[in-house]
């Protein structure tokens, strides 16, 4: 079997754990964690980190300090994981989706001034699988409209646009720590920001809303979503690794499109845009309709031969716990749809060999011709 994801684990984070054990600090009290906060928050360029359990608890929190709540809009793309828009609706806010730009799979950021109305508080860009969103038109409309501008870097660990680290744009940016990222704690998240207020808010709605003075006394609800030591721990090993990572990863990229280049109806992941090479978090592909397999029987196929592969995000539009809430009826957005229904990825993890992606491609060609 090769799976669709292993981790590396090639440095100190068998040594760190091993402190936490020796120490007895195990809990989110101990010094791991301001450690990692701190050193994750300078490699992106920021002043402040809170780290927290999970990326989807990060944008709990982050949509949280911002202020959102019931009635506000929040822009975000159509194509993504789950994760930002429940993060909008859980707090009563409602989601207003983006079509996706083919180009780099991202959201397309020419539609986002049309869909700005006297509700709308902020935008919520995230970056997917592999190059970041066209950061600067964004910033722009934010700042002429006064909305705050919230940063998913999930994806991008290591990534940068236009030379500066994604998670460093946002008002509030956040990542994930899950076993398939650049950087992996086994589950995790980050808040970064350069407001101290909104980093203390952040501290706050990470730590069920305790108060200094009258801790067992609250005014308002958080949530416990803090990190352990123990996570902290291997998330600083990762951190120490992360060049070591991004290497490997564009290096399995570029071998990627190599052996699967001129396959007929196999379009490939985009390598560059003007503003950032590839990042090659996963390997993607799209199946057109002049591939001899769709991408769900390509799939299919592939794990017959024992090759583990995910398909890609299902649009919001047609998620159903949305619709039953009474959210996107009628809407369209074709490209995002042109996404979940052709794309798929391969195996493209830090474990990942180059063996392995010469293995994955032969049967593809074989599957594809």
């Amino acid at each position: 079997m090769i799976p669709v994801n292993v981790p590396r684990l090639a440095g100190n984070e068998l040594k760190y754990l091993t402190e936490c054990i020796e120490t007895g600090w195990i809990s989110s009290e101990g010094p791991f964690v301001h450690r990692f906060e701190e050193q994750f928050a300078q490699s992106v360029q920021r002043r402040f980190g809170i780290a927290c359990s999970s990326g989807s608890g990060a944008l709990d929190i982050a949509v949280a300090a911002a202020g959102i709540g019931p009635g506000d809009e929040v822009i975000l793309p159509a194509f993504t994981i789950i994760s930002p828009a429940a993060s909008v609706v859980r707090a009563g806010a409602v989601p207003v989706l983006i079509d996706s730009d083919l180009s780099t799979w991202n959201m397309d950021v020419r539609q986002i001034e049309d869909s700005i109305t006297d509700r709308t508080r902020a935008i919520l860009v995230v970056h997917i699988y592999g190059l970041p969103v066209d950061l600067d038109p964004v910033l722009e409309t934010a700042r002429r409209h006064g909305l705050t501008v919230i940063e998913d870097a999930a994806e991008m660990h290591g990534q940068t646009y236009r030379g500066r680290p994604c998670g460093s744009f946002g008002h509030l940016s956040t990542f994930s720590f899950y076993a398939n990222k650049h950087i992996t704690c086994g589950e995790g998240g980050m808040v970064v920001t350069d407001d101290e207020d909104l980093a203390d808010r952040c501290r706050e709605y990470r730590n069920l809303c305790f108060q200094k003075e009258r801790r067992f006394v609250h005014e308002r609800l958080g949530w416990n979503y803090r990190m352990t030591n123990i996570q902290a721990a291997v998330g600083l090993a990762q951190l120490e690794q992360l060049s070591d990572h991004i290497r490997a990863k564009r290096e399995l990229g570029r071998a990627y499109a190599e052996e699967l280049a001129g396959i007929d109806g196999l379009i490939l992941p985009p390598a560059s845009a003007d503003y950032a090479e590839n990042i090659y978090w996963v390997f993607g592909v799209l199946c057109s309709a002049a591939a001899r397999l769709s991408a769900e029987e390509l799939t299919r196929q592939l794990g017959q031969r024992h090759i583990g592969t995910r398909p890609f995000f299902w649009p919001m539009h047609r998620q159903p716990v949305f619709l039953k809430q009474g959210l996107f009826a009628g809407q369209s957005f074709p490209g995002a749809e042109y996404l979940a229904d052709h794309g798929l990825y391969l195996p493209s993890g830090l474990g990942t060999t180059l063996d392995d992606v010469r293995t994955v491609t032969r049967h593809v060609r074989e599957l594809l011709g």
